[in-house]
């Protein structure tokens, strides 16, 4: 991977933006009268917060130890390519099904827009001038796929258990699983999409 000094930033991004939301979880639990680790549990609960956390460690994973197995393999375009879409999917859903939800204020909403704005932008600037264009397959986006399904089953699963879900969109006790997965195959077409233009301009920039 190269360009050194944009992985350095993007990743310092990302760090900042998973720690400074964790540490507002955590207060915010405690204010509730909740313990540390409800404070924990909900903050995981999020694909947000984990595709941040996704983001940070696979850059900094090479920037530390790039001869390592992870390493080498959070170098792959392929891999880092998954990643981007991901985050991208987080950027694109924020923005257009839940920023008018809520508004937050102070350090929330530092947190909220490094992580929904600013890490994914930055993700997207960073592919496009430190992944090694690649020609990869059509079907590459199939794959890629595997990170926002197992957080579906993730979030439903964890649902029943807690009985509170993320996001919105996925509450299966207001909406029901029928509109709950309608839904959840909706973003994952939009995923694909994503993924299809990575791949598109892959294939284009390897000529």
């Amino acid at each position: 991977m190269k360009n050194t000094r944009l992985t350095t930033l993007v990743a310092l991004v990302a760090w900042f933006g998973v720690l400074l939301q964790l540490a507002l979880s955590l207060q915010l639990a405690v204010a509730n009268g909740k313990s540390v680790v409800d404070g924990l549990v909900v903050y995981l609960g999020y694909f947000t917060v984990l595709t941040n956390l996704l983001v940070a460690v696979s850059l900094s994973w090479p920037l530390l130890s790039p001869r390592s197995a992870p390493g080498r393999w959070f170098q792959r375009p392929g891999v880092a390519s998954a990643i981007v879409v991901s985050i991208a999917l987080v950027g694109l859903t924020y923005h257009l099904l839940l920023r008018h939800i809520w508004n937050p204020q102070g350090l929330q909403w530092l947190a909220d827009v490094t992580l929904h704005y600013a890490t994914p932008l930055l993700c997207l600037l960073h592919w496009w001038c430190a992944v090694p264009p690649a020609r990869m397959p059509w079907r590459a986006p199939l794959a890629w796929a595997a990170w926002p399904l197992a957080y579906l089953a993730y979030a439903l699963l964890r649902g029943v258990w807690l009985q509170s879900y993320p996001y919105p969109f996925i509450d299966v006790t207001v909406l029901g699983y029928a509109q709950t997965l309608l839904n959840s195959t909706g973003l994952l077409v939009v995923f694909l999409l994503l993924g299809g233009a990575l791949v598109a301009i892959g294939r284009a920039r390897t000529g």
